[in-house]
Order: C-alpha cells, then sequence, then structure tokens
C-alpha cells in the first residue's frame, strides 16, 4: 500500500506535465528530466507491487519485469490486455534508468500522458484485488 500512495503522489505531479502542449514540454529540458524521473520511481515501484502481489500469491517470480505485469492477469488483477499494454514500460524504465542514447524525448512524453491515463486504472485494479482476497 505505501508504494501505491507513493505512486499516487508522482502521478499528482506528473498530470502538471502532461497537461503541457507537446512543444512546451519539448522545449524545457527540466520538463523532460521530472518526467523521465517520475516515470522511473513510477514504474520501479509498480514492478515492486506487481512481485510483491505475485509472490504473496504463491506464484513464482517472473522471468523478468515485463512479465510481472502478464503475471498479474493470470491471478485476475488487471484485464490481460491491459496488463499487455502496461507491460512495455518495464522497457522505458531500464531505457530511462540505463540512460540509453535512443531515449526519444517525443516517446516519453507519449508515455507520460499514457501514464496519467493508465496508472489510476492500474492502481485500482490492484486496490479491487486486495480487497477481494482479503475477505
Amino acid at each position: 500500500m505505501r508504494k501505491m500512495v507513493l505512486i499516487t503522489e508522482d502521478l499528482r505531479r506528473l498530470e502538471a506535465l502532461g497537461q503541457k502542449g507537446r512543444e512546451e514540454y519539448l522545449a524545457s529540458e527540466i520538463d523532460e528530466a521530472l518526467a523521465e524521473r517520475y516515470l522511473e520511481r513510477m514504474i520501479g515501484r509498480m514492478i515492486d507491487v506487481n512481485y510483491h502481489l505475485l509472490t504473496e500469491s504463491g506464484e513464482a517470480p517472473p522471468r523478468d519485469y515485463h512479465e510481472s505485469f502478464v503475471a498479474l492477469s493470470r491471478l485476475g488483477a488487471l484485464d490481460g490486455n491491459f496488463a499487455r499494454r502496461l507491460a512495455p514500460c518495464a522497457g522505458l524504465r531500464n531505457r530511462i534508468i540505463h540512460a540509453y542514447d535512443d531515449l526519444d524525448a517525443g516517446r516519453v512524453y507519449d508515455s507520460l500522458r499514457d501514464a496519467v491515463a493508465d496508472l489510476p486504472a492500474y492502481l485500482a485494479g490492484i486496490r479491487s484485488f486486495l480487497e477481494a482476497r482479503s475477505r
């Protein structure tokens, strides 16, 4: 739950960046750096939540971060199509952390817009799963 609260806090901060137009966002190196950092933290925390839920449910740890999202659909925590749509964010996290040269600011902007749209549904799915499990 603590990680979910932290994700929610970062999401609120990211929303302000997502409200900027593409041109305005791309003109600011500070906005780019902030978006990358918020995305890195949120995705890292999502992966932590995924692994925790999976292992606490008796599942073997997934083979990689991408698979951690897909595996949540097998538990019933997330819809399968939604989980597969979220899974590539693990690759974005890796590109940000390892400072790969091919990190495109425009794609990061698109990813932050996707995160603003998708993370509330991710968090709601996890909360529903936890509530159902505690009954």
